[in-house]
């Protein structure tokens, strides 16, 4: 968690871009990314010296090579613990000149990071900015991997808060929740197919340290952790750059952060690869016929990037490979051919989990559109004997646009520091998810339709046309109202009106 002086530290800088005359929140993330991994850089550096000092052998790997570039500038002079102390013009003359080049051209150290810098640009205008930014970064503690996470996390959320730039930005706490469904593992490959900021692969980094720290204590597993495990995909270089940041920042070598256009390229190379998929990529419409991968067009012919991407998700899945995926609520009951049949392939040619249905208010302020997470099985000969459905209606969240805590942040999340009462779970339904998710097999099938979870069999949801939204199979509870016969009312009344006209006639001796 990140103290408040921090937030009051990154709240400031991000003031002095503002005020420096930088209003993009977009470029802002990316100039401080780059300013990040300058910083990133010259500590590596300052690593391998010291490993090489310790070890009294030449360093094995140097990231500012010896000598002067091109210009006669040292390149020590490129390196962050020095030309911290320039003075502000000397500082913009040597980053616009020198070191900016040097980021372009240094593809060939193999890093992810290294090759989404080579078209780095500097657009801080001022050297008085430059100096005042880079002093308040360079305040920032980042020796701890939690610390830096944090910060870029907090960081994001400012691009989120912005406006327009934010829409790409799942809410971490329903990133955790899907996360926390399909439980990570050592041996898993997982991509995400339109990572943007790389949400979903950080979260899932941070759940295996914490679920199975001992994948870093074995070379064989860490060195799948930081080489083979993380795959995520973007057609957009400032979001690769921000994303391959954000996985640096949170402690992983290097990922395979790549330029795809999902939906257009044919996935040949990355069939059947995964084991895990975590995505909420962006439905913009459809697509034509002639910009669309084949290979998804040969799973179910359709423009609908919704359908396309569920099409995607089952053709990078290896056979025994889980998804949780975002959709919006038309893939669960689109009445057109290509909705039934990707719906009926999910049910009959592989296994479908759960349907989890989210509030209408989650993506606030960017979308209200409904939506909900689909988990599935890639199995190609079926295995859905019931589907588990959760109504989700509060995600400890206000549903409006301010989308504000509605508990005390020890009570929010999927995994809440104290036990949430019933009035609290009104407010939070994440934890119960999560928890009847794992009790579903012994517990659950035995649930009423009329609970917020239950299972519904395989042979309803065919009877049903392969229907997936909720309240296709909800039942509401009605009250039982007595019912009067007719007869006994006119009976009643009648001895009511007997009733009235003795009081009357009482009444009229006594005033006479």
């Amino acid at each position: 968690m990140l103290t408040g002086e921090l937030r009051s530290q990154i709240d400031s800088i991000w003031n002095s871009f503002w005020s420096g005359g930088i209003s993009n929140p977009l470029e802002v993330m990316e100039q401080i990314t780059y300013l990040l991994f300058l910083r990133r850089l010259d500590d590596l550096h300052t690593l391998e010296e010291n490993k090489s000092v310790h070890l009294k052998k030449p360093m094995e790997r140097r990231i500012f090579p010896e000598g002067s570039d091109s210009k006669g500038r040292d390149y020590n002079d490129l390196r962050w613990s020095r030309f911290k102390h320039f003075a502000p013009a000397e500082m913009y003359d040597v980053l616009n000149d020198n070191v900016f080049p040097f980021l372009r051209n240094m593809g060939g150290d193999g890093s992810t990071y290294a090759h989404h810098m080579k078209d780095a640009r500097f657009t801080i205008p001022t050297p008085a900015l430059l100096a005042k930014v880079v002093d308040m970064l360079d305040h920032v503690p980042m020796e701890d991997r939690d610390t830096k996470g944090d910060l870029y996390e907090y960081m994001l959320s400012k691009i989120a808060s912005a406006g327009q730039n934010g829409q790409f930005r799942t809410p971490r706490h329903i990133i955790q929740l899907m996360v926390e469904l399909t439980a990570p593992n050592a041996k898993d490959v997982i991509c995400d197919p339109a990572s943007g900021t790389c949400g979903f692969l950080v979260a899932a980094g941070e759940y295996l340290r914490q679920k199975h720290p001992e994948i870093l204590r074995d070379a064989t597993t860490r060195e799948h952790f930081h080489h083979a495990m993380f795959h995520g995909y973007d057609f957009d270089n400032t979001m690769l750059r921000i994303g391959s940041m954000n996985m640096a920042l949170h402690g992983v070598d290097n990922p395979d952060i790549r330029y795809q256009d999902s939906l257009a390229q044919d996935h040949a190379g990355d069939e059947e690869k995964y084991s895990l998929i975590l995505a909420n990529p962006p439905f913009a419409g459809s697509l034509d016929y002639e910009n669309t991968a084949k290979d998804l067009l040969a799973i179910v012919k359709t423009k609908k990037t919704e359908l396309l991407f569920l099409a995607l998700f089952l053709r990078l899945l290896k056979p025994g490979g889980r998804a949780a995926v975002i959709v919006p609520d038309g893939v669960l009951f689109g009445s057109s051919k290509a909705h039934k049949q990707l719906r009926q392939m999910l049910v009959e040619e592989q296994k479908l989990d759960a349907v989890i249905s989210l509030p209408s208010g989650a993506f606030k302020p960017y979308a209200g559109v409904s939506t909900a997470i689909l988990l599935f099985t890639k199995t190609n000969s079926g295995g859905t004997d019931n589907v588990w459905f959760y109504d989700l209606q509060a995600d400890g969240w206000s549903l409006d646009d301010k989308r504000q805590p509605l508990l005390a942040d020890e009570k929010l999340g999927v995994s809440p520091a104290v036990p949430l009462s019933a009035e609290e779970h009104a407010k939070n339904n994440l934890p119960d998810v999560l928890k009847r998710w794992e009790l579903r097999a012994a517990y659950e099938i035995q649930r009423a339709r009329t609970e917020q979870s239950f299972c519904v069999p395989l042979a309803d949801i065919v009877a049903n046309g392969f229907d997936l939204s909720i309240n296709r199979y909800k039942e509401v509870i009605h009250e039982e109202i007595e019912h009067i016969p007719p007869k006994e009312i006119l009976a009643k009344l009648a001895q009511l009106e007997d009733e009235i006209q003795a009081g009357m006639k009482e009444l009229n001796a006594m005033l006479n």
